[in-house]
This record gives C-alpha cells, sequence and structure tokens, in this order.
C-alpha cells in the first residue's frame, strides 16, 4: 500500500502564500506511484485539507481533527503516514508543530523541536554556532518592551550602513539596510511589526552564496552552491520572490573555497541536529574585512578568504525556482529521488 502523506503549508507568518507556492511545488515533485499525497493548510485554528490545481492551492471544507492528525470525507477517515513540513515561520518553522507531531507519533521531514526552536532564532542560533568557529555578523538583540538603545549608540556600535530585521520572521519582510542614524527607529518599527525580537546586525560587503544539504542513514549530500548576485540593495522580498536576482548555479567561487561551504554546512547539520533538507546562507569576505570581495572572481584560497555565516533555514523554500530544486537539478539529482530519501530514511529503522 502507498504511504499517506501529508503536505502541511501556510502558517501564521507573513510568508503564508510563499509556504502554500511552496507546498505546491513539494506536491508537484513526489512519487505520486508511491505516495497518496494530500496538502494541509494551517492557519491559526483552521487546519484544513487543500486541493492542488495546477500550481494553486486550494482549501476544502473537509477540516482536520486535531486528536489524530485525521480527516473525514464522505463518511471516510482518512489518517496519514508522516508529515513534510513546508511552512516558512510559525508554527512549523520553531518547533511548534513538530511538538504536537511528536505528540501524535507521526514522523515528519525536518528537525526536531529544539532544533527548529533554535534555528527559528536568528540571534540564538548564530551565537550558539559561533562557539562552533563559525564567523558571525556583530550584532545586537531588541526586545518588545524593553528599554532601546538610542541611534547613535547602536550607529557606533555596528557602523552604517547596518541591517535591521525581525529576529523570529522570515528575513524578507521587515528588513531594512540602514544606510543613516534617522533611519534607524523607524528600521526598527518596522521589524517589530513581524515579530517581539529584532535584530540589529553589521553590514558585510562581499560575496553571497546559499548551499543545501540532506543526510540520511546511509549517506551525506551537498548541492552545488549557489551565488545570489541581487538587483537591490539586498536580498529582499522583491529579490527573492520577484526574480529582481541573479542566481548562479554552481557558484562563481575557488573550488576549495567551495569545499569548505560544503563541509562546513555539513558540519552545522550535525551540531544543530538537523534532519531532512537544510539551507544555509553564507556571505565570502577578505579575511578580517567586511569589504570588497569580486562576485565574478574570488581570488586567493580558503585560507584567504572569510566565511561568514548569516543564517540556517531548516524549511527552505521548494518552489520549482527555489534554490534547493535549482542545486538539486544542478546536481544531476532527481528530486524526486532526494524527497524520496527524506521520507524512506524516516521508516528505516520502524521495519
Amino acid at each position: 500500500m502507498k504511504r499517506k502523506i501529508a503536505i502541511i503549508a501556510g502558517g501564521d507568518s507573513s510568508e503564508h502564500e510563499v509556504s502554500l507556492r511552496s507546498a505546491a511545488g513539494i506536491y508537484s515533485f513526489m512519487d505520486k506511484e508511491r505516495y497518496d499525497i494530500t496538502i494541509v493548510v494551517l492557519k491559526g485554528n483552521e487546519w484544513v485539507v487543500a486541493d492542488v490545481q495546477g500550481d494553486k492551492v486550494q482549501c476544502t471544507k473537509d477540516f482536520i481533527d486535531k486528536n489524530d492528525f485525521s480527516f473525514t470525507r464522505a463518511g471516510v477517515k482518512h489518517t496519514f503516514d508522516f508529515a513534510y513540513i513546508t511552512i516558512h515561520g510559525t508554527p512549523g518553522e520553531n518547533g511548534v508543530l513538530q511538538g504536537y507531531l511528536d505528540m501524535i507519533g507521526m514522523p515528519y521531514s525536518c528537525c526536531g523541536v529544539l532544533a527548529a526552536a533554535l534555528t527559528f532564532n536568528k540571534y540564538a542560533c548564530n551565537h550558539y554556532l559561533s562557539y562552533f568557529g563559525f564567523h558571525i555578523a556583530n550584532s545586537m538583540m531588541l526586545r518588545a518592551g524593553q528599554k532601546l538603545p538610542n541611534a547613535p549608540k547602536i550607529a557606533e556600535t555596528l557602523g552604517l550602513p547596518c541591517f535591521i530585521k525581525s529576529n523570529v520572521g522570515g528575513s524578507s519582510f521587515g528588513c531594512t539596510k540602514v544606510k543613516t542614524v534617522e533611519d534607524i527607529y523607524p528600521a526598527i518599527e518596522r521589524a517589530f511589526q513581524e515579530g517581539d525580537e529584532v535584530i540589529c546586525e553589521s553590514y558585510m560587503q562581499g560575496t553571497e552564496v546559499t548551499c543545501g544539504v540532506y543526510k540520511t542513514k546511509d549517506k551525506a549530500v551537498a548541492f552545488p552552491i549557489t551565488e545570489v548576485v541581487t538587483h537591490n540593495e539586498f536580498f529582499d522580498y522583491d529579490a527573492k520572490y520577484k526574480g529582481e536576482v541573479d542566481e548562479i548555479t554552481p557558484a562563481r567561487i575557488p573550488d576549495e573555497v567551495r569545499d569548505k561551504i560544503q563541509a562546513e554546512t555539513l558540519r552545522l547539520y550535525d551540531i544543530i541536529g538537523a534532519q531532512g533538507i537544510i539551507r544555509v546562507d553564507w556571505i565570502i569576505t577578505k579575511k578580517e574585512q567586511c569589504y570588497n570581495v569580486q562576485r565574478d572572481n574570488v581570488q586567493g584560497t580558503k585560507e584567504d578568504v572569510q566565511i561568514n555565516l548569516l543564517e540556517v533555514n531548516t524549511t527552505p523554500g521548494m518552489t520549482p525556482t527555489s534554490f534547493i530544486p535549482q542545486q538539486v537539478r544542478a546536481a544531476g539529482l532527481d528530486i524526486k529521488d532526494v524527497l524520496t530519501d527524506i521520507i524512506e530514511n524516516q521508516f528505516t529503522n520502524r521495519q
């Protein structure tokens, strides 16, 4: 019999619609001969089954019974064997949904509660990983309800320009590249619209790249690295979702720098206890500096440049044009086989 797979999408962040596009992408990629696939959309307390029409996800009136994550249609009860989580934001990226699935005993595609909660908190995650030798930007954490440092102090501490963004939301939303002291507080107010915690972070100029990896019980796979060359001030929403960016796979970087980034991404995977596919964003700068790395020709060896951690994404986008499907194609792999690896990996010790 086919395994019954629920692709869980939606969520309560600004990236709800983006998540639905990822769900449609995953649905199109999965092996229909092997799996019986249903999309489930979460929005607050309303959890409903959805149908796929082309690349669109359309919610039905079939509600999920949260007691066992089942639904009933035409008098027949439907249950699931596995959940593929593709929520970008709460509750699927911060560990809340994973905790629920753990309680009902349903295996799922991505990391567990602790790793999800850690990586969702960008400030905590990056500072935690810095203890393992990963280079990160200088940063400050601001919390709603607490007294904020004055704008000149922030500029003095981090330098200008700097980035101000939500600590817990998708970094495409509420993120501002701030160039003047006068723009600092408006940027903070915008970021607080996405959540109760805000990061102010030093600017690093260099070559931005992103690397996807996954592991199963018998193999570790690092995909070709993508170089991200935005047409805008930074990799913002319009760059990410409206095509205002050049995404070059494989990245135009020396082989030994590529190998170092792939190795560091796999090392990070084990440190946080990841599962399924993750994507880690990096920026390559001159060693001990934050400027002047030519995008089209990063000179020197891995000893001459510094590889800096930007962000860990444990539920990366999965539309046909997202980074991970691009990297899978560049690796000469079939995304259908990759998703099958991830699903079946959760059942190899259950036979």
